[in-house]
């Protein structure tokens, strides 16, 4: 992984930022506003307390923005879980090997992979993440590997979120047709990262942080990042992910970079969430991370509540989860048996999202681009 991205999230520790957010006047987020371009320091008056009076021109800037290089179009998705064996023990998760839970945990078989692409894609979905535990040995590369050539039968747009990997392993599998991999540092803090994570190699903080890289000079065309809401103070870790999103959009240009907010609400008893994100710290997060990162998909999952998601729709938001399940089996083989990795809160259908975003004026995309333009830019 480049020293550079380790240096630069090195030079602003959180003292620094939070100082630079409590200090932040009035004046300083009007001049960040007034800009075309804008800077992590002006990232600082947007996350302030002072700028809670101008969230509403900030929102207008956001839809400005986000129109300007997206149009009005959001693109749907699905996770599609293959595996909930996890090796890790990330003590906010319910998938963690020492979580207590007892429910079911599996891999799907390649059948039972296929059906599930079958059910996935009679909803009309194009576009499909697949996702495992932190259990190398469980889920090894060859079944990942497998996965992803059953799925691109399905859907010409498949991304991965499992354990990080190395460059050679991203790219076999853009070989079988990878075009997405999402890998969520958590929390960019050091010293809270291994507070949180407690067993397995996700505890290897740099060789996680440097994953995303590796993958996009592997060849993966599209790379998402994100921080667990609520790990730490929301604008500690929202400034390194603006870092990190600015770092990859300019070494791995060949790839479209975006970013997920998953905030954490329901999680295991054993923990109890140290910084609950509310809804509008959440809303003040996206509008300010669109005004420094105009060019960069959001991705917004059914973690969140139906009536939060739609008010997020024309603020910045460019990809929705819909009709979602945590659950491997989830949607054909077997239904609610399965250990499940978090609660959904929106649970609405695929149709039912997609006539949502029609109603506000927004096209539903279920899929991104052409394989002939993937074919194009990998040639």
């Amino acid at each position: 992984m480049s020293e550079e991205l380790i240096q630069t999230l090195a030079s602003w520790p959180r003292e620094r930022i939070l100082d630079g957010v409590q200090r932040a006047t009035l004046d300083e987020v009007d001049a960040a506003l007034a800009k075309e371009e804008r800077t992590p320091r002006d990232l600082l008056a947007l996350f302030s307390p002072a700028a809670v009076a101008r969230l509403e021109p900030m929102a207008r800037e956001a839809q400005r923005l986000t129109r300007q290089h997206f149009g009005r179009t959001i693109g749907l998705y699905a996770p599609l879980y293959l595996s909930n064996i996890c090796g890790a023990d990330c003590v906010y998760c319910g998938y963690a090997v020492r979580s207590r839970n007892r429910e079911r945990r599996l891999n799907l078989t390649p059948e039972q992979i296929r059906r599930e692409c079958e059910a996935l894609a009679a909803h009309g979905y194009q576009s499909v993440l697949l996702l495992t535990g932190e259990a190398p040995k469980a889920a090894p590369l060859d079944y990942i590997a497998e996965g992803v050539r059953i799925a691109r039968e399905y859907f010409p747009s498949v991304a991965i979120e499992v354990y990080s990997l190395d460059y050679d392993d991203y790219k076999r599998l853009c070989a079988q047709g990878l075009d997405g991999v999402t890998i969520y540092m958590e929390t960019y803090d050091r010293e809270v990262y291994q507070r949180v994570h407690l067993l397995g190699d996700k505890r290897d903080y740099e060789y996680r942080l440097g994953a995303i890289e590796r993958a996009g000079h592997a060849g993966v065309r599209r790379l998402s990042i994100g921080a667990l809401l609520g790990l730490t103070d929301w604008r500690v870790d929202g400034f390194y992910l603006a870092l990190h999103a600015l770092y990859l959009q300019r070494v791995c240009w060949k790839s479209a970079v975006s970013v997920s907010f998953p905030r954490l609400l329901h999680v295991p008893e054993r923990f109890q969430v140290p910084e609950m994100v509310s809804d509008r710290e959440m809303v003040q997060l996206m509008l300010a991370l669109r005004l420094v990162l105009p060019e960069a998909g959001f991705n917004l999952s059914t973690r969140e509540a139906p009536g939060l998601r739609d008010r997020l729709i024309p603020l910045g938001v460019t990809m929705m989860s819909a009709g979602s399940s945590t659950r491997p089996g989830g949607y054909q083989t077997y239904g609610d048996e399965t250990l499940e990795q978090f609660a959904i809160e929106d649970n609405r259908s695929p149709a039912e999202i997609a006539e949502v975003i029609r109603a506000q004026g927004y096209d539903p995309v279920w899929k991104d681009f052409d394989q002939a333009f993937d074919r194009a830019v990998s040639g």
